[in-house]
Formats: structure tokens, sequence, C-alpha cells
């Protein structure tokens, strides 16, 4: 029996005292939340707050689980020739503690955004989805499906 792969991820959407939202600029999916893949011996709490703190610069504390997310769809990486797996991503929102946004090489624009400003950044189809679910956030977690390649489509979408 092979086991399966998937990818790990975790993504951070850190506001601070004034309910501006952080926001990096990636080299490759443009504004969105710091995040990325759990590394090994991490549990997903330190691996959000490890991307954080590696992406932008500020430290935070996880506040709450906001959504569940299951790119469904096998990619190619940017290099063109290694095969990326599914992935599942799990969304917190969570408390700037301290520090200044600093882009890193990972991103090259960090700031804070008004809430209500937010989402106008984000361009990526999948990420506009999980921005738009956890501004409207009311307690309840989503969890979604979805594709990217050839062209993002939501495949299932739920509270729970």
């Amino acid at each position: 029996m092979k086991w399966p792969t998937h990818i790990i991820a975790a993504t951070g959407y850190v506001f601070n005292a004034r309910d501006e939202l952080l926001m990096v600029k990636t080299h490759h999916r443009g504004w969105d939340a710091a995040g990325g893949q759990v590394e090994v011996g991490e549990n997903i709490e330190e691996g959000v707050l490890r991307e954080i703190l590696e992406e932008s610069g500020i430290t935070a504390t996880v506040r709450t689980l906001v959504g569940v997310y299951s790119n469904v769809g096998t990619n190619m990486a940017h290099d063109g020739v290694t095969p990326i797996p599914t992935k599942l991503i799990l969304e917190f929102i969570c408390d700037y503690v301290h520090g200044e946004p600093t882009p890193s090489d990972e991103t090259s624009e960090v700031r804070w955004v008004p809430r209500d400003e937010a989402l106008a950044l984000v361009t990526a189809p999948s990420r506009r989805h999980a921005f738009e679910k956890m501004l409207a956030f009311n307690g309840r977690v989503c969890y979604a499906s979805y594709v990217t390649q050839p062209s993002y489509a939501l495949l299932t979408e739920r509270y729970v």
C-alpha cells in the first residue's frame, strides 16, 4: 500500500487592536495573509505562528480556527517540473502581540490594512474565497474543497 501524500499548510489572519489585518505581498500569490507549510515535528499552531513571524516580522497568538480548505488538484511547482500534491490548509484568526511589519525573503511588502479594504487587494480566486469567509466569520468554521488548475473551481462548501 502506498501512503497518500498531502501538504499541510496554515494561514494566519492577524488583527491588531485597531481591527486592521496584517497583509503580506508574496512573490507568487500577490497580497495574502501570512502562511505556509507546516514543517515536520511542528504542530499546526506552531507552524502558523512561525510562518507569520518569518513572512512579516510579527509575533501573534492564535485566537480561533476559521476555515479548513482542501485543494484536491495536483499541480506543477513554479519550476514546471516538480509535482505538488494535494493540500490541506487550516486557517486561523490570530491576534497581534508585537513587532513591526517587515518584508522577508518570501514577501516584498508587509502592512496593516483596514478590514474593509483587505479583500480588494486579494487577486487569487481561492484566496479571495477564503478571505470572504474569514471576514464574514460568525463562529462556524467553513470547509471547502477546490481546484486551481486549469482554472479555479469551488467543488464543495459547508459549515461545521
